[in-house]
């Protein structure tokens, strides 16, 4: 489909070209890390170029339920035009990590609801859910760490990360660690809790990158801003 055909676009239309677009190797990978769908970013982000800010089509695109059209989705709608119960109701339809992550960083961040949602969903039964809350938190400890009780976070990521569900763990051990990085105060008991938990001490990582396991991603994360 031409970029010029697009100017009056349909969910159905959008459908057939991500079908058009859809790679089975890239599918195969994505699968890995439970995102079922099988169309590059890059291709996706070109489309959604395209396709400019359309919030109609996003929300259209996303009751499809289909992967690849919920991450258009997030890509062409206006963050801040969803009301709070359509963001609550979407964390929880966002079972595909890449599809929730992307909810949590390019829309539930720009919303105004986000402080709510943030302390609403940190203390949700459902962890997919909680790890959203985790995630804005996370973001909290970097730009307003001043809504937050650093401390008293701590002491729930020292009870509760070491056996939280994998995605909620990663989420608490991300939280954990910019608290280290970003605030020297709580530096050496956020390298404390990360020792004595071990969480992700063994995580596989490629060469050039950063451990994940909190102390190791501290201390160079601190060192490389003293470089």
């Amino acid at each position: 489909m031409a970029g010029t055909a697009l100017s009056g676009t349909t969910v159905a239309e959008v459908m057939a070209e991500l079908a058009g677009l859809q790679d089975p190797k890239v599918r195969a990978v994505n699968e890995r890390h439970g995102d079922d769908h099988g169309v590059n970013l890059g291709n996706l982000r070109a489309l959604a170029k395209r396709l400019k800010t359309r919030q109609e089509l996003a929300c259209g695109l996303w009751e499809t339920g289909d992967t690849a059209a919920r991450l258009l989705a997030m890509l062409i709608c206006r963050p801040k035009a969803f009301e709070r119960d359509e963001l609550d109701v979407m964390v929880r339809e966002a079972r595909a990590p890449k599809v929730h992550d992307w909810l949590v960083n390019y829309v539930v961040k720009k919303s105004p609801h986000s402080e709510e949602l943030r302390l609403a969903w940190a203390a949700d039964s459902d962890p997919v859910v909680a790890s959203a809350g985790w995630a804005l938190t996370t973001e909290r400890v970097t730009k307003k760490p001043e809504v937050l009780d650093l401390a008293g976070l701590l002491d729930v990521i020292e009870a509760e990360m070491k056996d939280a569900p994998d995605r909620l763990q990663w989420a608490m051990n991300h939280c954990l660690a910019q608290i280290g990085i970003e605030h020297p105060g709580h530096r050496a008991r956020a390298i404390d809790i990360g020792e004595r938990l071990g969480v992700l001490k063994d995580y596989p990582t490629s060469p050039g990158c950063t451990s994940p396991f909190a102390p190791v991603w501290i201390t160079e994360m601190v060192r490389r801003r003293h470089d």
